[in-house]
């Protein structure tokens, strides 16, 4: 059994990880790394820092120990100089060489060199300057076959549109653009050359909308390629392009209105209660700053209506927990918006930051020391609700969020405000799906109508269908039994009342047609 006590300082570990891989790995063509007894005093320090950041940020105490701290230790073992000096390409390289100059396998090597890329990521924090830097997304997949004009003034239009673009969703955005903006030019180009917007037809648009449905593509998607061209062909226009007009006013396909999806309250009930269960059963450290960021992220979805990239976009500075608020900024369509928070979201936030550990930036929510990556957050809802048999998403929540304001008499422009829609009729979407409101209306004025006739209750047996011999008085009673049932639809309901009106009035007249 081994006894040998566990290091507890970084220096120490480091030291123990270092003899262990020379004796067992130690390259004869290469330098070794020296143990921090010869170090900088500022550099042993550090590495204690690096140590505390990484844990502090999520990362596993094995991970660390393994992975993170040897590298950082090769680093500037072989590199003795005071780490401000250090070149954060040239010399942390060394560490990745020596790595190499082992003949390790190819998986360990590629995560040494993710390792190393932590450190220096690390090491550009220390220093204040987090570089930020555009990525370089490559459309060649999209613009081939297109004309080279066409490619340059999509370019331009990219350039232009961009500037309102979340810089965290920077590369879906743009691989976004151009798959969606090239959809209709890449059918036309291949159809017949296009060397200017002229060239294209009204006919040549009716072709691809009839190519798209034969292909059984939705109505929602065709009518999203035609915005999608028609506002590239305006932004020509104000390039002095000449486009013709009829192009412009092309009209959509007719479009289902679907209704949005939300949770029931029994289903939200079970989503809380895994949160709150994976947080008090966390076996680690590790585990449990994960759990507190998801429930925080599910609160704030669920009672702030927030969006996903709104989430993952919000900053420190925009908290204001003491007065149970935050602030959305630039959120959809470039709009700021203050948001509230109930005491369970504020105090569910207050626990994730007391654990949050330090970034390489002020976003709320880190994950390893870092913003979240895309898709983080909308995994680990959709695994919450797998656990516990719920269909859930992030967008769902937040639909939930509108119909239980809804149902709970908050005023629809004041839900308005909330959800940040632009337009009051995104938001009464809501009231078309459940109004609860709506349907106590219903529900009282139905016990008037009854009151007023004077007709007896009934009981289940007669919600059947009356025969075809029955007398009016019956059809009217079970008429008014099928307009009871709770779920009925709205079609089926006006058609029961049309019913109604019908009997009604031939009962009414009925005696006057009566022959003495």
């Amino acid at each position: 059994m081994n006894t040998t006590p566990e290091p507890e300082t970084a220096a120490a570990r480091y030291d123990a990880a270092l003899r262990h891989a020379q004796a067992r790995h130690r390259p004869l063509d290469y330098p070794a790394p020296a143990p921090t007894l010869h170090w900088p005093a500022e550099n042993v320090a550090l590495l204690e820092r690096y140590r505390e950041w990484l844990l502090s940020g999520g990362s596993s105490r094995n991970t660390t120990a393994q992975l993170y701290l040897p590298m950082a230790g090769h680093a500037l073992g072989l590199n003795l100089k005071p780490h401000p000096q250090l070149d954060l390409e040239t010399d942390l390289q060394r560490a990745l060489d020596y790595i190499r100059a082992k003949h390790l396998s190819t998986e360990w090597t590629n995560m040494c060199r993710v390792g190393l890329e932590k450190f220096r990521i690390f090491l550009r924090q220390e220093r204040g300057c987090v570089a930020v830097t555009l990525p370089d997304v490559e459309h060649a997949y999209y613009s081939a076959g297109l004309p080279a004009w066409l490619i340059q003034q999509l370019e331009r239009y990219q350039h232009v549109l961009q500037r309102n673009w979340r810089p965290a969703r920077l590369p879906e955005s743009i691989h976004r653009f151009w798959s969606q903006h090239t959809r209709i030019w890449r059918w036309l180009c291949a159809q017949h050359p296009c060397d200017a917007p002229a060239d294209v037809q009204r006919q040549d648009i009716f072709a691809y909308i009839d190519q798209r449905l034969t292909a059984r593509y939705a109505a929602s998607g065709i009518n999203q390629d035609l915005r999608y061209f028609q506002a590239f062909l305006r932004f020509l226009q104000e390039q002095d392009f000449a486009v013709p007009q009829a192009l412009l006013r092309l009209r959509g396909l007719k479009e289902a209105q679907r209704l949005p999806r939300f949770l029931t309250d029994a289903q939200v009930h079970r989503l809380r209660d895994d949160f709150e269960r994976q947080v008090a059963q966390a076996a680690n450290a590790a585990q449990r700053r994960d759990a507190l960021l998801d429930r925080a992220a599910f609160y704030l979805l669920w009672h702030g209506g927030l969006r996903l990239g709104e989430v993952e976009e919000l900053r420190l500075e925009d908290l204001d927990l003491p007065g149970r608020r935050l602030t959305v900024r630039r959120g959809k369509g470039l709009r700021d918006r203050t948001v509230y928070l109930t005491t369970t979201a504020a105090r569910a936030l207050q626990a994730y930051l007391d654990v949050r550990g330090l970034g390489s930036a002020d976003h709320v929510f880190l994950h390893r020391n870092a913003p979240l990556y895309k898709d983080l957050v909308r995994d680990r809802i959709k695994t919450a609700g797998e656990r516990v048999g719920v269909k859930v998403s992030p967008h769902r929540l937040r639909h939930t969020f509108a119909t239980q304001l809804l149902n709970a008499g908050c005023k629809i422009t004041t839900i308005q405000q909330l959800l940040g829609h632009q337009r009051i009729n995104s938001t009464l979407i809501y009231a078309r799906v459940h109004d609860r409101t709506v349907a106590e209306d219903y529900y009282t004025a139905m016990e008037i109508v009854e009151q007023r006739l004077c007709l007896p209750a009934l009981d289940a047996t007669e919600l059947a269908p009356a025969p075809a011999e029955v007398t009016s008085d019956k059809n009217v009673n079970v008429l008014l039994a099928q307009l009871r049932a709770p779920h009925l639809e709205l079609e089926a309901r006006l058609a029961l009342v049309a019913q109604l009106h019908t009997l009604l009035h031939a009962a009414i007249l009925e005696p006057a047609m009566v022959v003495e």
